[in-house]
């Protein structure tokens, strides 16, 4: 008898791990799915683009014991596929942002139901690939057919070092240009071209900046980083 009070006494004990287990998971996706909303409705990433995605990955286990200490050690905010536009606002002027990727590390969380967090420290990267650059190059630049943006060497601190060619103007062009990222903007500039006005402003968690842009040879990457970052809360407040 005694034995078989044990073996059910095992077998409760499992399928309460199994249901609490089963129960942290389901709160840990809606969790995310939530601050993806939030910061979808903050920020804008993607939410004028059908291929546009937010995702958020909140690290750790159990999940509930986080929340409900107030801190979440690591969450991943993942975004993509979603344009800015200048602050001139020139026709063709949209630039589309192939990935934006925050590394949030030590969110503290004053309640279960808030809606915003700050966070001790946070880094990440933004990409822009060539195709990209290319396209509204030529849209904004171009005069007489389509331009091509490539990597060129020379990459220093907030400036990435960009190649542009193509016909322009009755003549073949080939130009160093620079892209630089600081103060949340992106500005293209090059050599005897007019191009005042052609900044972007990327919208960025308060306190998030560039640190670093580099051209890769698969386009160019900007580095971000911030500290005492409060992230979320939407734009209708809260």
């Amino acid at each position: 008898m005694r034995r078989r009070w044990v073996k059910v006494l095992t077998i409760v004990v499992v399928v309460l791990a199994v249901l609490g287990i089963a129960a942290d998971r389901v709160a840990n996706h809606l969790a995310e799915q939530e601050a993806a909303k939030l910061a979808q409705q903050k920020y804008g990433w993607g939410q004028d683009s059908t291929n546009g995605y937010v995702h958020v990955a909140i690290d750790g286990f159990p999940f509930l014991t986080q929340a409900l200490g107030g801190q979440l050690d690591h969450v991943t905010l993942s975004a993509g596929d979603f344009s800015v536009n200048t602050s001139s606002h020139a026709a063709g002027d949209y630039l589309n942002v192939q990935r934006l990727t925050l590394d949030l590390h030590g969110l503290h969380v004053p309640s279960l139901t808030a809606r915003s967090a700050q966070v001790d420290l946070v880094t990440g990267d933004l990409t822009f690939s060539y195709q990209d650059l290319s396209g509204v190059v030529t849209r904004l630049m171009g005069q007489g057919g389509a331009l091509t943006v490539g990597p060129a060497p020379g990459s220093n601190e907030q400036e990435a070092r960009i190649r542009i060619s193509g016909p322009w103007a009755g003549r073949q062009l080939d130009v160093v240009a620079s892209l630089l990222a600081q103060r949340g903007q992106v500005e293209i500039e090059v050599p005897g071209m007019q191009t005042s006005g052609y900044d972007w402003s990327i919208p960025l968690p308060d306190n998030v900046d560039f640190t670093a842009a580099t051209s890769t040879p698969t386009g160019v990457d900007l580095q971000v980083t911030g500290h005492q970052v409060v992230v979320g809360s939407s734009i209708y407040g809260g």
